[in-house]
């Protein structure tokens, strides 16, 4: 191969985006998969990655305010708030104002935001069994404490510090 000609651009697996790969990287394509699995699986339902994380949030923790699903989610106001004015648009969601804040608008899921967010688990518990398919119990406990850690840590949660400097 000369100087001029193009390389071949490793697959997933291979290479640095194999086990030899940054962690950080590793994460964040096995992120991205699993990102278009689930957007694959709600393509014919109508609802986006982001709408039926955002409705999975509103459903688990009722009440929420749009702050709350930001932070909740990892997506900025800003899209919370298109997010959340498509969904209420299509009837899946409302608002209410906060009996305690005038200024907060709380968000639950309407019977057929409900209906919609159980066929979405359904497709989306399918891709959850791929993911830990290899796995024993075990092992799938030890990933999912070292997730949770590698996000409290790094976020700061912990009390430590987010960076080094």
């Amino acid at each position: 191969m000369d100087d001029n000609s193009p390389r071949r651009i490793p697959e997933p697996g291979e290479g640095m985006r194999g086990e030899q790969g940054y962690l950080g990287y590793l994460l964040l394509q096995a992120s991205a998969a699993a990102r278009l699995a689930t957007a694959r699986a709600l393509e014919d339902l109508d609802v986006t990655q982001p709408q039926f994380l955002v409705m999975t949030m509103v459903n688990a923790y009722p009440g929420a305010s749009g702050a709350d699903v930001a932070r909740l989610t990892v997506l900025t106001p800003q899209t919370i708030s298109l997010i959340v004015a498509n969904l209420e648009r299509a009837g899946r969601l409302t608002r209410s104002i906060s009996p305690d804040h005038g200024r907060i608008q709380r968000m639950e899921l309407t019977d057929a935001g409900l209906a919609l967010l159980a066929r979405c688990r359904e497709r989306t518990q399918a891709i959850e069994g791929r993911l830990t398919a290899a796995l024993a119990p075990a092992e799938e406990r030890i990933i999912r404490r070292w997730l949770v850690a590698v996000a409290t840590r790094e976020s700061g949660r912990d009390g430590s510090l987010a960076s080094d400097g």
